[in-house]
């Protein structure tokens, strides 16, 4: 299901983010009305909207198309997408009128453990959630033709900062360690450093180099849509998937209630 503005979408009103894949989005997990984070999720589409489109955004307007499609009783994974299908690609410095495209799609099953790869490379303005997918979908394409279930991201230092669609976190010596360096500062990354605090597990921000990564005890992905999902290895490492720690993330993350729409 797709709607630009509360309406079905034309094919001509997806004409600029389709050749100029000019916007930004956050995805979230809808539940009974409710969204983990949800506070979140608005504060990111504000602050990206105002660095990509120099406009404000109504965070109340989003709320109630994102209630549209909810369905009671059914989870859903529902991306907002905000762009300017006016866009002019020779003056885009001319004031915006961002629109809001939001669509729906059914929220995964159980997963297993993955298997990643390393590889070079950094998004552009990373600490945004914007639209510029194609490296991203590029990286992910050569790791499974590789044998891979996704890529994970190093920047030319050779320090690790996240994956295509998923921050990732490192269990060592008993604590969570999340890699500082430039990446998206993910919604259930956030949310899952506020319930590591209340349920005693220790976790830090820290910078971990290739290097660091036969040291560690085990790794999770994470984002909206899977919550938290456990690596089986990197480049060939081995590392635990049930690592106890995982497990309490996984409880109480689940814990959390939803902010209501």
């Amino acid at each position: 299901m797709m709607e630009l503005n509360g309406r079905p979408v034309g094919v001509e009103e997806l004409g600029a983010l389709a050749l100029y894949n000019y916007g930004h989005f956050t995805t979230m997990r809808v539940e009974d009305g409710r969204v983990r984070g949800l506070s979140l999720h608005l504060e990111r589409l504000l602050g990206d909207c105002r660095v990509l489109h120099g406009a404000d955004l109504d965070l109340d307007r989003v709320r109630h198309l994102v209630r549209r499609v909810a369905t009671p009783g059914t989870p859903l994974i529902v991306r907002v997408t905000i762009f300017d299908p006016g866009l002019d690609l020779a003056r885009p410095a001319v004031k915006a009128h961002p629109e809001i495209l939001v669509s729906t799609r059914p929220v995964p099953g159980d997963l297993p453990p993955l298997v990643l790869g390393t590889t070079e490379y950094q998004r552009d303005l990373p600490e945004v959630k914007h639209s510029g997918l194609f490296g991203p979908v590029l990286h992910r394409r050569f790791a499974l033709a590789g044998g891979y279930d996704d890529a994970l991201f190093t920047d030319a230092r050779g320090r690790v900062t996240e994956g295509p669609t998923w921050n990732i976190g490192f269990v060592r010596d008993g604590r969570v360690l999340w890699p500082e360096n430039d990446r998206l500062p993910g919604v259930t990354m956030r949310l899952l450093q506020q319930v590591a605090d209340r349920a005693g597990v220790p976790s830090a921000m820290a910078a971990v180099d290739l290097g660091d990564l036969p040291g560690m005890t085990a790794a999770f992905v994470t984002n909206s849509a899977i919550g938290v999902r456990p690596v089986r290895s990197i480049d060939g490492a081995e590392l635990r998937p049930d690592e106890p720690i995982m497990t309490t993330l996984r409880r109480e993350y689940a814990a959390l209630p939803g902010e209501p729409l």
